[in-house]
Order: structure tokens, then sequence, then C-alpha cells
């Protein structure tokens, strides 16, 4: 969740024309302070944060509205004596985010978002550990395979970005040194090397960091497997979010002079395949023939009082309820694709499926401004 309000965010800092062209401003800063408010409520004290609510085996046994739920659903937290340095500094970089994005038109909020998000910044980096260590249920569903040094050095660069103080600066180039960062081959919730990299490349212009960028779109753009049709096909779980997250890596890089065309190119190359340009949507609700049976509970459900269970899950038809604008994991390598709940590798959606996706969308448009 955090890592999805950081590029959601992102893309309104970096595409503020464009979300300002399409009328879209507004319910973009909704979205984002949607989990900005959560994140602030999960956070009471400098050094307590609520990383996770319910059970995953509980939740995922069940299948309904969430409003109905019943079990029980523990919260889990991160402490000074069992830190997660990976959930605080992901967390501290989607407010930072956060405050440019609200520094205009809610300065308020602004700089309440920024007062946790250096607080949490502090907690990461002060009392280092992994969080699917000390939240253990977290491990068998988000667990922190790369370790917390690529969320260090992200969010010290986001917090620079916020407020311009070069300590923030220094402790980002400090922590990507120490971290002895490789090439890496994807960005995701769980990687955040490239972004980070992007970032620090943006604020010195100097050439390792460039080099870097350069390296990761170079082999995103021309060696990762393409389907038939044209998909960066990245990951089979996931596929389309894997490519709209390293396209919006890669447009990024292009808007700071780094292989232009090249990267634009792929960027709207990628966003048409995703919205249909290869012969159907892979967006609910949008444009030619799009999924009908993501795997998600409450989108198949019946109207009320109809009860929603396992026969939901099970009907054929589609989900009653259109759960408009949500990406789904997408196609085989072949570009067969299953529109099937069952399939939830095909079928699932995510809030950080659609994060980087609509910063990339709002990339791509921002070309026409």
């Amino acid at each position: 969740m955090a890592g999805s309000m950081t590029n959601l965010a992102w893309g309104g800092v970096a595409y503020k024309d464009a979300y300002e062209a399409s009328g879209e401003m507004e319910y973009l800063k909704a979205a984002v302070k949607w989990g900005t408010d959560y994140f602030i409520k999960a956070h009471p004290e400098p050094y307590v944060f609520y990383g996770q609510c319910g059970n995953g085996g509980a939740d995922h046994a069940s299948w309904g509205r969430p409003e109905e739920m019943t079990m029980d659903r523990p919260s889990y937290k991160i402490t000074s004596g069992a830190p997660g340095s990976e959930l605080a500094g992901e967390t501290a970089a989607a407010l930072a985010a956060a405050s440019i994005l609200f520094a205009d038109s809610d300065p308020d909020y602004s700089a309440e978002c920024l007062d946790h998000a250096k607080q949490l910044y502090d907690f990461a980096d002060k009392h280092r550990g992994k969080y699917s260590d000390s939240i253990s249920d977290a491990a068998g569903y988000y667990n922190s395979w790369g370790g917390y040094n690529d969320e260090l050095v992200w969010a010290a660069a986001w917090l620079y970005y916020a407020t311009e103080d070069k300590g923030f600066l220094d402790a980002a180039k400090d922590h990507y040194t120490a971290g002895d960062f490789g090439d890496v081959s994807e960005f995701s919730w769980d990687d955040k090397t490239v972004g980070a990299q992007l970032l620090l490349f943006q604020f010195t212009g100097e050439t390792k960091y460039k080099t870097a960028v350069t390296t990761f779109c170079d082999y995103i753009v021309d060696e990762v497997p393409r389907t038939p049709k044209g998909l960066a096909y990245i990951s089979q779980w996931g596929p389309l979010r894997y490519a709209a997250n390293a396209a919006l890596i890669c447009i990024r890089a292009g808007d700071l002079g780094i292989d232009t065309d090249k990267n634009y190119d792929f960027a709207r190359q990628q966003v048409g395949y995703m919205l249909g340009d290869a012969g159907r949507s892979y967006v609910i609700g949008f444009g030619n023939n799009p999924p009908q049976r993501p795997h998600h509970r409450s989108s198949s459900c019946p109207d009320l009082p109809a009860p929603c269970d396992y026969g939901a899950f099970n009907n054929p038809g589609p989900n009653p309820q259109v759960l408009i604008g949500a990406m789904v994991g997408g196609p085989k390598q072949d570009d067969g694709y299953n529109d099937d709940r069952g399939d939830y590798v095909s079928n699932e959606v995510a809030t950080d499926y659609n994060a980087a996706f609509t910063s990339l969308v709002a990339g791509v448009r921002n070309l026409d401004c």
C-alpha cells in the first residue's frame, strides 16, 4: 500500500500539467489522501507503526463483502524493539511525496504528511530490521526479499525532494553507497532501487546514477522477452504491473534526457497494449472487451440483500459490480488471456497493479500536453 501511494503521488508531482489538463487532479489527490490518511492513523507514536490489519490466512479463506467479515482481524505493528525499515521507509516516501502533491492546495495537510514522513524515516534508519521478520504473517504474502537498503535510499531521496534539505540528499547518497547496489531487473513494491537511482540522477546529475538507470531501461526495452503483440514480459505474476512499473521509470528517464525517443516510444507502446491496442483492454470497464471476472471479492458479490460467499466465486458470469479502472494481472507470454476469477494469476487486482500504471498513463498524456 505504501509503495502504491508513493508511485501514485509521483505521477501527480511529475505530471501535474497532464492531471490538470485532463481534469483528474482532484480525483488523484482524493485517492492519495485515502492512503495517507490511513498511514497517519496507523502512526500513533514516532516509533510505532501498524503495518497490517487482518490475518492473511483467515482473510484469504473468506469470500464475501468486506463489511460483512466477522472473523477476528488482529493488528500487527512495528516498534523500536521489533523494527521494519522497509515498511517505515516506504511509508515515509509516500508521505513525503504526498506532501509535495498537497503543498499548494492544502499546506496544513502537506505539513502533517511531512512531519510523519520525517519521523518514519528516522524510525527506519535508527531502528533497522526486516519488517517481515517483525510482522511474520506478512512473510507469506509480501515478504521482503530484497531487504531494506533500497527503501532507506528511496525515503531519504523523497524527503530531499519535499524539503530541499541537503542532509537528506547526503543521507540518500550514503545509504546508496553502503547498500552496494548492482543491476536490477524490476521496479516493484519490494525493489525501489532503480527508482532511487533515477531520483538521485534527477537531483545530482551524477554519471553513476545515470548509467544505472540507462542500464535498466536498455535491459527492459531491448532485452526483456516480449509477447507476440509486444508486452514486455518481466514476470508471469502480474505481467502488466511489472511492465507498467518499468515503463514509468523509463518515461521518467526520457524526461531527464536519457534515450528520450526510445524510452518515450516504449512507454507509449506499453500503455497502448494495456488499453487495447493488441485487441483487448486489460482495464476493467474501459475499452474493447475488458475483463469481466476479476479475482476480487466484493465486486463478485450480487446486490444486497442477496448473500455473498463462494457461490459468487463460482458463478461463471461477469462480476455483478464493475470494478471500473482496475487493471488485472494480465496475459500469458503468448498473449493468451483467461477471463476467469478462479485464475488469480491472470485476474488478481491490487493497488500496486494500478499505481505506477496510473502515473505512466499521466506521463504518456503529458507528452501531448
